[in-house]
């Protein structure tokens, strides 16, 4: 009797056990079911979150150049294009390339933004899509600082003057004065150091790129004469149809709202913008 009921009760002790394990182990299956839909779907959200190719030359002081030490892209337009899209909320990768390809390669849909100081015209708005204007300038003549029969654009009639391959200096040279000599180079500097060398008479580029390079690199050999003509606005290009110009106008309007626009000016050109202040 008393065996009989050992063993009964040793029965009823192992189909609880029985149970309770087949419950743990519903659970763990159950749990590693979930954690696994859990970082499945983790992972298609990491691999589905793209970088955005952006285009921007690789020579154009104070808006992007490479530093000599570190091999880092900077200056105005890099550092804007990086506090936009982290405002935006996207990620980027900068790509450099000579400016006489960029609008052909953001045409083409290699990028998928472009910044490099590009001038908005209306021949440019047919191919691509651009931001709010970000930047006010123009063309300005840059001559030897002994030269004395340059003293605006009205004097480049029979000269030879250069300026940049493909951009809209090139076109209004061509347009204004043709009976001046224009000598497009692919880099701008290059331009500079002939006009430094004196194989050519003048150049005729962006003002601010030009009294950059007047003020702070040609060691006194070069002037800027006249006033600067046909105003200029640059904005940021994208893709025809693009999803990303509305969140990036939105964050360069909150940026100038704010102050950050005016900061990041500030640091590159050493004056805050006309008409705003700290």
């Amino acid at each position: 009797m008393k065996k009989g009921f050992l063993t009964f009760i040793l029965l009823l002790v192992g189909l609880f056990l029985a149970a309770c394990g087949t419950s743990n182990t519903a659970q763990n299956t159950s749990e590693e079911q979930t954690n696994s839909s859990e970082n499945q779907e983790q992972t298609t959200q990491t691999e589905t979150k793209k970088a955005y190719s952006v285009a921007t030359d690789s020579n154009f002081v104070p808006f992007e150049f490479q530093n000599p030490d570190t091999g880092e892209m900077q200056g105005f337009d890099i550092e804007l294009i990086q506090a936009l899209a982290k405002e935006a909320g996207v990620e980027i990768d900068i790509e450099t390339l000579e400016f006489s390809g960029l609008i052909a390669g953001m045409e083409s849909g290699r990028f998928d933004i472009g910044i490099a100081g590009i001038t908005i015209t209306d021949e440019r708005k047919q191919k691509i899509d651009f931001s709010d204007p970000y930047y006010d300038a123009g063309l300005i003549t840059v001559v030897q600082a002994d030269n004395e029969d340059i003293s605006s654009m009205d004097d480049l009639s029979d000269k030879k003057v250069a300026t940049r391959t493909g951009s809209t200096s090139y076109d209004y040279l061509k347009e204004k004065y043709p009976d001046a000599e224009v000598i497009p180079f692919e880099g701008i500097v290059e331009a500079y150091m002939e006009l430094r060398s004196g194989r050519i008479d003048a150049v005729v580029y962006d003002s601010p790129n030009a009294k950059y390079y007047v003020n702070e690199k040609a060691d006194g050999s070069l002037k800027v004469v006249g006033d600067i003509v046909e105003a200029q606005q640059y904005g940021i290009a994208f893709k025809k149809g693009s999803e990303l110009t509305q969140p990036f106008n939105e964050a360069l309007a909150k940026f100038k709202e704010d102050g950050t626009y005016d900061d990041i000016y500030e640091k590159w050109f050493g004056e805050r913008p006309f008409g705003t202040e700290k």
